[in-house]
Parts: structure tokens; sequence; C-alpha cells
């Protein structure tokens, strides 16, 4: 019973996945953990965002830590959104698929912010960061489309 129940989750959690445009945890409909996506840009770390500076973009919600990033993300989202929906870049070059995006495993290439999943993985990212980008910005349009 308990394999069942696991593999339901699991086929549940792939569905959701599969819909949704930008990662939220399975208990959450915040963007990015709740982090401020502005602060990787403005003071280079993640900073907890506040249920006080919240917007909703992509049917999300996003919370910053301060009036003044909640201003500039509304100003022009797509600067400060995560790629790939905050999901892990790195699976969706490699293995063309979604995995979560972890907050605290992030890089900022080119003026735009890329999560990976783990410690590990980020890793393997960062040993071919531009090809991983290439094969990334390939293969997100159709996951958005399945």
């Amino acid at each position: 019973m308990k394999k069942i129940l696991v593999t339901i989750m699991l086929l549940w959690a792939t569905n959701v996945f599969a819909s949704d445009a930008i990662y939220t945890s399975f208990f959450s409909n915040n963007a990015v953990g709740g982090y401020d996506t502005v602060a990787y840009f403005t003071v280079g770390k993640p900073v907890k965002g506040s249920s006080n500076y919240s917007t909703s973009y992509k049917k999300t919600k996003w919370l910053f830590s301060s009036a003044e990033n909640l201003a500039l993300f509304k100003a022009n989202p797509s600067k400060y959104a995560p790629q790939y929906g905050g999901f892990c870049a790195w699976a969706v070059a490699a293995k063309n698929s979604r995995a979560s995006g972890d907050p605290l495993r992030w890089n900022i290439v080119n003026d735009k912010l890329y999560l990976n999943y783990d410690k590990e993985i980020q890793m393997l990212w960062k040993k071919d960061i531009s090809g991983f980008i290439v094969k990334a910005d390939v293969n997100w349009p159709k996951l958005l489309n399945d």
C-alpha cells in the first residue's frame, strides 16, 4: 500500500510540474521558495521575502524583502524571474525534464538567474554552463507545452 501511495504522489507531482510555468514547492504557491529574486541581483545573495511585499506573476505569488525590490520586479519581471520558471536549469538542459530548483543553489549568468536542484547538480552545471544554457533554451519551450 505504501508503494502504491508513493507512486500515486509521484505521478501527481509530475503532472503538477508539467502544467506549471513556475516552480513552487508541493506545499506552497511561492515562487523561488519565498526568496526575493531581485536580491540575487542587488545584494548578490538569497534573501527571504516577506508577504508584506508580494505580487502575482504567471499565476504564482512572488515575495520580496522590500518595497524597492517589489517595484523593480513589477517594472520588469522577466529580468528578475529565474530562467526556466525556477526549475533546475541543469535538469532542463541535460535531462529535458523538470526538477525542483533550490533557491540556495544559484548562479547569475549574463544577467539572468539560474537555479539548480542541489549542490552536486550545481557542480555538474558549472562544468559547462554556456553549453547547458544552449540546450536548456531549446528544451524549455517544449517542456512548457507538454
